[in-house]
Parts: C-alpha cells; structure tokens; sequence
C-alpha cells in the first residue's frame, strides 16, 4: 500500500479519535451547542481521509506523486485548524469566526486539488 494512503488512514482513525472524545464531551456535560464541530471532525476528519486513502490505495501510481501529498498536508492542515476552531465559535467564542473562514478555504483548496488529480491525472 502506498505510504500516501497510511498517511490519510492514520491521519483519519486520529480524527475519529477525536470526534468520539468530543461527542463524549459533549454527552457528559450536556452541551452540544458544539455538534456541528463533531459532525465536521467525523464527516471531514475520519471519512474523507479515509476515502482519500482508499483512493489512493487504488492508484498508487498517483498517491507517489507531489501533487498528491501536497493535496495531504493542504487538507490536514486544514481540517487541522477548523476544527478547534469551529468547536471554540460554536461554544460561544465568536473571535474565532475569521479563523474558520480561513481553515474552511483551506480544506477546500485541499478538495478542489483531489478533485484536480481525479480529472487530469493518468491512472
């Protein structure tokens, strides 16, 4: 398996590490005003990581190329930023709004690039 693909499986089992501990949180004190952090953390975190490991599973031949660890660590360092930053606007620190803006284009440029190596890349 490519290493590109370990990468975003490691990376993703993380985020669902994660996402579990904050729904636990959340159940345990009886706040959820964070929930959509939660679903972002599971939704972007555990299961796009996981399909973009599964991808690049399948196409080795692109996992071993620039462009696609490039798209890993844009992606991560993304989801990396949003994701305590979303928890901490929901939970009522609305300073952080710029900063999930930010981290939410960053994850995107991270998408729009996988989608780029699906279209134009040879398998």
């Amino acid at each position: 398996m490519p290493m590109l693909s370990i990468w975003f499986f490691r990376t993703a089992i993380l985020f669902l590490i994660a996402g579990i501990c904050l729904g636990l949180y959340m159940s345990i004190t009886h706040q959820f005003e964070a929930t959509g952090a939660h679903a972002h953390i599971n939704l972007l975190g555990w299961v796009t990581m996981a399909l973009f490991g599964i991808y690049y599973a399948l196409n080795p031949v692109q996992a071993a190329s620039r462009i696609a660890r490039l798209q890993y660590f844009i992606y991560t360092l993304g989801i990396l930023v949003m994701a305590p930053s979303l928890f901490l606007m929901l939970s009522g620190n609305p300073a952080m709004e710029p900063l999930v803006a930010i981290s939410s284009l960053v994850t995107f440029a991270g998408v729009l690039l996988f989608a780029f190596i699906l279209f134009t890349r040879k398998a």
